[in-house]
């Protein structure tokens, strides 16, 4: 398949608003993606991060930077304060260049995080 761009998402949760748990939690879920898709960091395109409204102490980008991700465009925003919704939760969105077809891409949703995607946990 020729090399095509797409999108691939993840979440992860964090116990507390601490800048360090923010920052590991970002990065392991940043290496689970590559990892799971194969990825290297030159096929990352760009990365959209939300933070829920409870996590102010750290911009999930800033550790995607500390993780090595450079010259990578970044964008953080507030995930939207949905009543009732899943706290402590951090998202991405990645744009990548991949030879994947699109249900081929794995994405990733780790600790509490599983909840938001039911649909994608392995038997």
């Amino acid at each position: 398949m020729p090399r095509t761009i797409r999108a691939l998402r993840g979440a992860t949760t964090v116990e507390r608003d601490d800048p360090l748990l923010i920052r590991e939690g970002v990065q392991e879920l940043l290496e689970v993606l590559m990892e799971d898709n194969d990825l290297t960091p030159g096929e990352i395109i760009s990365a959209v991060f939300t933070a829920t409204p409870d996590l102010v102490s750290e911009f999930p980008a800033h550790a995607a930077r500390v993780y090595g991700w450079d010259d990578v465009p970044l964008l953080c925003a507030q995930e939207l304060a949905v009543p009732g919704s899943l706290p402590r939760c951090v998202r991405v969105m990645l744009h990548v260049e991949t030879s994947r077809a699109r249900n081929e891409m794995k994405h990733a949703y780790l600790r509490d995080a599983v909840l938001l995607r039911k649909d994608l946990l392995s038997d």
